[in-house]
């Protein structure tokens, strides 16, 4: 594959990633708000729903991708452990810190996989490397809102759960590059991930929850009907912006050190709030426009640094 051409289809395919991605929060604050569905059982659902998904599909299109060798086994029941801490802590972020402080602190994440994928994975740290993670930082508190300072009434807790979601997500990154380096692909990468991820998952529900069905929703005369909807909003989660974000940028660490792809994806504030803003008439901020710019700007810079290289 041509030098050149390569990082440019991982820089397409990590921001249609992140684009996809940006809906999610759209999409799991309506399941909150409206169909009070728990955070947890939401993000079992989620994750299984993929796994069906991405089964049934390559069942149907690509049955060799179902096969995964013996000795790749623990490597991926470890990646699915990582993702079930990472949906599991990310969920108890935003109940402790808020969205806004939740974001910065998962977005932190460039910093350390930088370090991480410097330290074990032999990529490079340079200059525009750390301006480029200094900017999406800057970035991501002007659109995530946590430039204003009462964001930050947190207790000590919050701010070490929030770290902890940072630093599992740059080992999610770092374990998706890793398996691109073993030649696992992509897809069947996310089926496992996916897969191991939502047993763990299910080992943290309680019994009389996970259906969701005893929401008393269901009691009332429209309560399957608004259940059925639930339901449907759910899938569409999964397989759109839950599916078609963690599959492609799988795909994107194939193409791109994990450091890059992680600093793509700190566009994901700044898209959200303009998806927020379309589909749930949330007033986007000057400060988030801005924001937004400035992630741009950081991932122009690495682009245009590894263009010259």
């Amino acid at each position: 594959m041509d030098g050149e051409k390569a990082p440019l289809r991982g820089y397409v395919i990590g921001f249609a990633s992140t684009a996809l991605w940006s809906a999610s929060a759209v999409f799991i604050s309506h399941l909150n708000s409206r169909f009070g569905m728990p955070p947890l059982v939401l993000a079992f659902w989620r994750d299984l729903l993929v796994t069906f998904a991405v089964a049934g599909t390559l069942a149907f299109v690509a049955p060799p991708l179902l096969r995964l060798s013996r000795p790749n086994l623990p490597f991926f029941i470890l990646y699915g452990f990582v993702l079930a801490i990472f949906n599991s802590l990310w969920t108890v972020s935003v109940a402790l810190n808020g969205a806004a402080v939740a974001t910065v602190l998962i977005y932190i994440s460039p910093a350390f996989t930088a370090l991480i994928g410097w330290r074990w994975f032999g990529e490079q740290i340079t200059p525009p490397k750390i301006v480029a993670i200094v900017l999406s930082l800057i970035g991501c508190v002007f659109a995530s809102g946590a430039h204003d300072r009462s964001a930050w009434r947190v207790n000590t807790v919050g701010i070490l759960v929030g770290l902890g979601t940072g630093l599992t997500f740059t080992i999610y990154s770092l374990l998706g590059r890793a398996s691109s380096k073993k030649g696992v692909n992509p897809w069947t990468a996310t089926l496992y991930t996916f897969a191991f991820g939502s047993t763990f998952l299910l080992l943290a529900q309680r019994p009389d929850t996970i259906l969701w069905l005893s929401h008393p929703l269901a009691s009332s005369p429209t309560g399957w009907r608004e259940a059925a909807l639930g339901w449907a909003t759910m899938l569409m989660l999964a397989i759109g912006p839950t599916l078609g974000g963690y599959g492609l940028y799988t795909v994107s660490l194939v193409h791109l050190p994990a450091t890059t792809a992680n600093l793509i994806v700190t566009l994901e504030p700044a898209l959200t709030a303009g998806l927020a803003y379309v589909f749930l008439g949330d007033h986007l901020t000057p400060p988030q426009f801005i924001g937004g710019l400035i992630i741009l700007a950081a991932v122009f810079t690495l682009r245009i640094t590894s263009r010259q290289s």
